[in-house]
């Protein structure tokens, strides 16, 4: 049987998911139980598409507040004083220069999102424990590259 997979969270990304989880079972709740509360005046259940719709919605509504549920109970909070600037950890904001001279910045994150990357991921687990100079093999399933780190911030 396979082990839960554990997210390895500063504060900051644990008070952003649980802050979405928030929303999702407060705000976003409340409207898909209305929004089915609606489709059903419309009459006939069986041929009614707005009632269908609201109902998919809410099981992915509903899917969604389990995995960060699930997620937020399996994850471990990463000692923050133990975090440096010299090194690449979960929380690190690294600016990354490819083979083909393309840089970007990312932040090594389990809360995902926009300019995020999760430290298991092929990128991530590379960063890992190197510090700004390094240059490190990324093993994707697309190809290996090359990235070379040119700075690590704390946000």
């Amino acid at each position: 049987m396979n082990e839960p997979r554990v997210d390895r969270l500063t504060a900051k990304q644990r008070a952003e998911l649980a802050a979405q989880l928030d929303e999702l079972e407060g705000p976003k709740r409340a409207a898909a139980i209305q929004a089915i509360k609606t489709a059903r005046e419309h009459g006939d259940l069986s041929e009614n598409f707005e009632y269908h719709a609201a109902k998919n919605e809410q099981g992915l509504l509903e899917a969604r507040i389990r995995t960060l549920r699930a997620r937020l109970a399996d994850s471990v909070l990463v000692d923050e004083s133990e975090l440096t600037s010299d090194e690449v950890g979960v929380g690190s904001m690294v600016e990354i220069e490819d083979d083909n001279g393309q840089r970007m910045e990312i932040e090594i994150s389990s809360a995902r999102g926009n300019g995020t990357i999760s430290p298991d991921s092929p990128l991530g687990s590379a960063l890992l424990g190197h510090s700004e100079g390094d240059t490190v093999d990324v093993n994707a399933p697309r190809g290996s590259w090359k990235a070379r780190i040119l700075s690590i911030r704390r946000p």
